[in-house]
């Protein structure tokens, strides 16, 4: 099998050496499923024996770590964990290019408006990530005190509403993303202008 290329540093002709599958199954969802990560690999090694016996050999198994709970799909972690240069000048792109609208990273903690960091404080962003996680579920202020101040007793449920005050200041045009409900509490709906990352 013969390739065509543009690229000024590599001959006209190419072939085909072998080729990379790239795996997106965490240890957890393997061990879901009834396997391993390292039956996966024996069992693909075996149907590669049996396809071209002999040549399971000349098989690399590489895995892909990550710090845990970070967030994006498990394929385009280990694309770019591997090196797949295609993976990471997409991840650069992302970056290098600002987000219009909210960019809620729950992997790495942190609020993006319009691509600027929100510079939200701990709290701040606990109280984002809980209504988050809670999407579509009014959130009472009682209950936002016991999740985001459990040793503090003394935490009324102005605090709440002082926080999210603050809150809504940081998130500027896109205040009315936490909406509330007078009497009852505090609720996150999916938004258009939203992307929730790590969920």
């Amino acid at each position: 099998m013969t390739f065509t290329t543009n690229n000024p540093f590599v001959r006209t002709e190419t072939e085909a050496k072998g080729f990379a599958l790239y795996v997106g199954i965490d240890e957890q969802t393997a061990v879901a499923n009834g396997t391993t990560l390292s039956e996966i690999v024996t069992a693909l090694r075996t149907t590669l024996d049996q396809l071209a016996p002999g040549l399971a050999k000349e098989s690399f198994a590489a895995v892909a770590l990550a710090k845990a709970g970070t967030g994006g799909r498990n394929i385009d972690l280990v694309r770019t964990a591997l090196g797949d240069p295609r993976a990471a000048q997409r991840l650069q792109e992302r970056y290098e290019t600002p987000a219009e609208g909210v960019v809620i990273d729950l992997g790495r903690a942190k609020v993006f408006i319009d691509g600027v960091n929100a510079e939200l404080t701990g709290k701040e962003f606990a109280l984002v990530e809980y209504l988050v996680t809670n999407t579509g579920i009014c959130i009472s202020r009682d209950e936002l005190v016991d999740v985001l101040w459990p040793e503090d007793k003394s935490v009324e449920a102005r605090t709440v509403d002082v926080h999210v005050r603050r809150l809504r200041t940081k998130l500027g045009q896109y205040a009315d993303i936490i909406r509330t409900f007078r009497g009852q509490g505090y609720r996150f709906d999916r938004h258009p202008d939203v992307l929730i990352e790590g969920l």
